[in-house]
């Protein structure tokens, strides 16, 4: 088995902005580059891009944003439709781009879509690395902490081989799509993902809702939980933590239900620290005490679910569809799912497309599965 640092291209630590200009230069030149982007959600409240590996076939970067500026030069890059970024999982790496910078690529290869229209048993980047170019890869650093500085040589050199194979990758992955005939389905899901952008999370005031286990609270505890979440996130934004680290769910949900009126009460929630008892107990009996004292008639409770009514015509239909997507799922190797998702076979039952042509005006139906599907569809809907 190959060991990533028996083929590591060059690598650069690019630190300064005309470190940075420097790269840009050189690349511009290339056709194909490939990109990842290390945040640190796991660990920070204010999450951001800490930092971002870009290779191509002379070379691998990685580049710092805090200490770079000046990022305009790989905006440019990305939005260059002559040259085709390759991403693994492009659909984070886009979204936190748009958000931070407001950079949008232009033409990408994703290798992990590739893989899903292959076949592939395993999508991840390491199983392919190791099946397609017999590279195996330690994941201990998945979920460091990229906001550290400095950041040690193995953490670096790790980084790098996010994106120093992904060329590589690429190379086999897209001559095994064209061989089977599959490359313009790719294309097709590639195109779709240069239109991804950053969508802030909801501002409502309805996460204590969302907090799994929330629903057997009562509605009294489940008013303390309202007033604990934003607790938290106040000491969390403090602190530049990530709010699980700060208090897990689990012992919110337990402050909930218990109700404690005092430090001792307090210490024997499971999940709080010594130390946050004594430095945010006062401040956290406050909280849960105004969770305590709303008013009956202002306890919050779940919204009741919307219910449509039964509609045996319309589920008919829909098994219909599946049954002719999992006989072609089998028929070409590929995950039912992959070949056409749920949302998708429902939303042609809803429209009742009567050829190929309304078939492909359903948004969320792609061109190339009305090349593979679009017959048999017409078919199960009676047409």
């Amino acid at each position: 088995m190959v060991r990533p640092s028996d083929r590591l291209p060059p690598q650069r630590y690019v630190r300064s902005n005309e470190e940075l200009a420097a790269l840009m230069r050189r690349v511009a030149r290339e056709p194909l580059v490939a990109l990842d982007t290390e945040a640190a959600s796991f660990h920070r409240f204010v999450d951001r891009i800490y930092l971002i590996q870009l290779s191509s076939h002379q070379e691998t970067a990685i580049i710092d944003p805090l200490t770079v500026t000046e990022v305009s030069g790989l905006g440019a890059l990305l939005a260059d439709p002559a040259v085709e970024v390759v991403f693994h999982d492009a659909d984070y790496d886009l979204r936190i781009l748009d958000r931070d910078y407001g950079f949008h690529a232009r033409h990408l290869f994703d290798t992990r879509i590739a893989a899903h229209l292959l076949g592939e048993p395993a999508v991840g980047l390491a199983a392919l690395l190791e099946k397609h170019l017999g590279v195996s890869l330690d994941k201990k650093y998945q979920r460091a902490d990229w906001s550290r500085r400095p950041l040690p040589p193995e953490m670096l050199e790790y980084a790098a081989t996010d994106t120093c194979y992904l060329l590589a990758l690429r190379e086999q992955l897209r001559t095994a799509l064209e061989a089977r005939g599959r490359l313009s389905w790719a294309e097709e899901e590639f195109e779709r993902l240069e239109g991804v952008r950053w969508t802030p999370a909801e501002t409502n005031g309805g996460a204590y809702l969302r907090v799994k286990g929330a629903r057997a609270l009562s509605r009294r505890s489940l008013a303390v939980l309202r007033e604990l979440l934003p607790w938290r996130d106040a000491i969390a934004a403090e602190l530049d933590r990530a709010s699980f680290r700060v208090v897990s769910n689990e012992a919110l949900l337990a402050l909930s239900a218990a109700l404690p009126r005092s430090a001792e009460e307090l210490a024997k929630i499971k999940g709080l620290s010594p130390r946050l008892v004594s430095e945010r107990g006062a401040s956290l009996l406050t909280v849960i005490e105004h969770g305590v004292s709303v008013p009956e008639k202002d306890l919050p409770r779940f919204p009741r679910s919307e219910r449509h009514a039964a509609d045996p015509v319309f589920d008919q239909v829909v098994d219909r569809l599946k049954r002719v997507r999992n006989e072609m799922a089998e028929r070409l190797g590929l995950d039912p799912g992959v070949l056409c998702p749920k949302g998708t076979l429902e939303a042609v039952a809803r429209a009742r497309p009567k050829s190929p042509a309304a078939l492909g005006e359903i948004h969320e139906v792609r061109k190339w599965q009305v090349g593979v599907l679009g017959a048999e569809f017409l078919k199960a809907l009676g047409n």
